[in-house]
């Protein structure tokens, strides 16, 4: 992948062969594992690695078992942030992806790593950016009175959880909800939101442009609202 590349609808249609994703990830990879089961049955995409920071990333068992290339570079074997970077953008680029994605993958990136896959690097944040950028979201939304609470699909950008939003995911929060609760609730929604996205931006149906927007070409559904809020918004 070459680096300041901006996509475009009639770029990404072009591609004669299935668009190469890699996914990184920290932990159990459960939005990785939605991402793969919807790749699963299309031609125009491919999962072609998944790559864990830690040792202990129960997803990169579950990748392999699907017959996924799979990889471990643990960041603490690396003094240095860039140090791990650099080696970690070694590793993605072997792969030739087309995309990046971040699911769950717990590292602040540098902007060497940013830059380097500009336009090409998604994450998804649980929280409605602007809102609650970092750690802790759902019990800051907890503690500032918020009634919904979602997460975030966005490009990447060196600053931290603040590149342009491609869609997001709304749910309630219920009288009685706790940390875990509130977890619960908004991950389920995410197994649908970030699926949904890698779709548009495989399928050109969004791009970022040399501005730094998000450009649609045709519309999609940028908000996916829990059923709870479906059913409240219908009556």
């Amino acid at each position: 992948m070459s680096s300041n590349t901006t996509s475009t609808p009639s770029a990404e249609a072009s591609h004669a062969k299935p668009q190469r994703i890699v996914i990184l990830i920290s932990g159990r990879g459960s939005n990785m594992q939605s991402i793969v089961n919807m790749a699963k049955g299309r031609s125009d995409m491919e999962v072609v690695a998944v790559i864990a920071n830690r040792a202990d990333s129960a997803g990169l068992v579950w990748a392999e078992e699907q017959g996924i290339a799979t990889e471990l570079l643990a960041h603490r074997d690396f003094s240095e942030r860039l140090a791990f970077d650099q080696a970690l953008m070694k590793r993605i680029d072997a792969y030739q992806p087309d995309w990046v994605i971040l699911a769950g993958f717990m590292r602040i990136l540098t902007d060497v790593f940013v830059t380097h896959y500009m336009a090409k690097l998604i994450n998804i944040h649980p929280s409605l950016l602007p809102l609650f950028p970092g750690l802790d979201t759902h019990q800051r939304a907890l503690e500032a009175g918020c009634t919904a609470h979602g997460s975030t699909v966005h490009f990447v950008t060196p600053e931290l959880d603040a590149g342009p939003t491609i869609a997001q995911s709304l749910v309630p929060v219920l009288h009685g909800d706790d940390e875990d609760s509130l977890t619960e609730r908004v991950l389920s929604m995410e197994h649908t939101l970030y699926p949904a996205v890698v779709q548009y931006l495989v399928s050109g149906d969004c791009y970022l442009d040399e501005q730094g927007e998000v450009q649609w070409t045709k519309p999609v559904q940028r908000i996916f609202a829990h059923p709870i809020l479906k059913d409240f918004m219908s009556n």
